[in-house]
């Protein structure tokens, strides 16, 4: 076997966890295959026989390749989550489409890329090394250019911020994860007497989306037939300021929030969110089980 065939050989043994590598710190699945096709010219360029941990030196190239992404694009203020989709990427079994970024995205969890999303480029590369892939700190701090104090520091302060650690006590939080699990499963089913179940007599809907009249909806009954049978499939449990709320994502790009109010077991108010300023302004976390 010669040594050309070889490397590519062993390149593609790790082909896939730097897939999962980059997808978590980019959230694009083609940004990620771009990612790791860069750690593969970089390792076909570099003297192999001199490594000792392949494995653990396309990590870092990956890591280091991502990071200068991420920084890139915060400069040119674009999405921290994006779906573009390219029409090839090499060859023809790369290309990339909708269906398997979904899949990339459902593996992962929206809620989880796009909280994600709204950390700096050095947190989410200290978590994700740290927490998913489980990478010491003192490698991570030379990936990131920080001292192994400072790299603990912005893991911690990602986690908090992931894991919404000011969220109101378990017990209520349980409670309210009951309740808007059941709202999204009978909008889902189109199972009209649970949602009205669910909702007060008097709850109120408001929707940024619509104007005048139709931008509120008043009352059990209206608000249940405006939304029976018609949950997006890409709703999502998640923290919104520290109380159970949904997101609606595709492929990790916003679409909007939904924020509930509660009284006794019941929701009694709705906002559905979905202008950008409005939705920077909130304390988006994941929703742990």
């Amino acid at each position: 076997m010669s040594e050309q065939v070889w490397l590519a050989d062993t390149f593609e043994a790790h082909r896939k966890h730097l897939r999962d590598v980059a997808y978590r710190m980019l959230g694009s699945l083609s940004e990620a295959e771009d990612a790791v096709q860069e750690s593969w010219f970089r390792l076909s360029r570099a003297d192999a026989r001199v490594i000792e941990n392949i494995g653990g030196w396309l990590t870092t190239v990956v890591s280091r390749v991502c990071i200068d992404m991420l920084r890139s694009r915060k400069s040119r203020r674009e999405e921290s989550i994006e779906a573009q989709l390219p029409e090839t990427f090499g060859s023809q079994a790369n290309v990339i489409d909708p269906e398997q970024e979904a899949i990339m995205a459902d593996s992962v969890g929206i809620a989880l890329l796009f909280v994600l999303s709204n950390l700096k480029p050095a947190e989410r590369i200290a978590f994700v090394l740290h927490e998913v892939f489980a990478m010491p700190f003192k490698e991570i701090a030379t990936i990131i250019g920080k001292s192994e104090m400072a790299t603990r520091q912005l893991a911690s302060r990602a986690r908090h911020r992931v894991r919404g650690t000011k969220a109101t006590p378990e017990i209520d939080i349980a409670l309210q994860r009951d309740v808007v699990q059941a709202f999204l499963n009978a909008a889902h089913a189109g199972d009209f007497d649970t949602l009205v179940a669910a909702l007060d007599p008097d709850v109120i809907l408001r929707d940024d989306r619509q104007s005048g009249s139709t931008r509120v909806t008043r009352g059990a009954i209206a608000l249940a037939k405006q939304v029976s049978g018609r949950a997006q499939k890409t709703a999502e449990l998640a923290l919104v300021d520290g109380t159970v709320g949904i997101i609606v994502a595709p492929l990790g790009r916003l679409l909007y929030v939904l924020q509930f109010t509660m009284n006794h077991g019941k929701i009694t108010e709705v906002d559905l969110i979905s202008n950008p300023e409005r939705i920077s302004q909130l304390g988006l976390a994941v929703l742990s089980n």
